[in-house]
């Protein structure tokens, strides 16, 4: 069973439907007692850092999932929820995040980039990937992406990076904590391919 972390800022009923289309049992968990339960948590996010923090906070949420990440099953962060597994964010002034994986979340930097290059990076872009579990069947797959702020943090961590005007993270792997900065439920069959990987880890 997968549990679907709901906390307010997720774009949950996209990624139900994308578990449903791939035959995974998943249900929305607002209630951090039953995190426990569940076999595989999706942590999705849309929308700011600190509110996201606060919305853990404020749950009970953020206690949850330090105990389901010490329990060792698998948790993939998508999008926003990529970004709050790591240390801080620079968004809006500094926030701190989850601290499961080591590293910071930072804007575009526009000096590295070309003057067509806007920011949010939004659309679809390659993800050059190493291989992994999370990209059986996969080499370099083309998948959607909405974001102002990407991850820096220790080569070790990195399963995949993408280019947009300079060269940043996109999907990491640290133990039992995977983070994915585009959007698999949104990718059609690469994101789907993805979600079906993450299953079987």
């Amino acid at each position: 069973m997968i549990g679907i972390i709901d906390y307010n800022m997720g774009n949950l009923a996209s990624v139900y439907n994308a578990c449903h289309l791939i035959d995974a049992k998943a249900t929305i968990v607002k209630n951090p007692n039953e995190l426990k339960n569940f076999d595989r948590v999706i942590l999705p996010g849309v929308g700011a850092f600190g509110d996201a923090m606060e919305h853990l906070n404020e749950t009970g949420m953020k206690e949850a999932i330090y105990e389901f990440a010490k329990s060792g099953k698998p948790m993939i962060g998508i999008c926003l929820g990529m970004q709050l597994l790591f240390e801080s964010s620079q968004e809006f002034g500094h926030s701190d995040g989850l601290g499961l994986i080591e590293g910071e979340v930072v804007k575009f930097d526009k000096s590295k980039m070309h003057e067509d290059h806007k920011i949010p990076h939004m659309g679809w872009n390659t993800i050059v990937n190493k291989e992994h579990p999370l990209f059986e069947g996969l080499k370099n797959p083309y998948l959607y992406f909405v974001h102002s702020y990407h991850a820096v943090t220790n080569e070790k961590n990195v399963i995949g990076t993408t280019t947009y005007g300079y060269e940043f993270v996109s999907a990491v792997n640290k133990e039992n904590i995977y983070g994915f900065q585009p959007h698999p439920e949104k990718s059609h069959d690469n994101g789907l391919k993805i979600l079906k990987n993450f299953m079987n880890i």
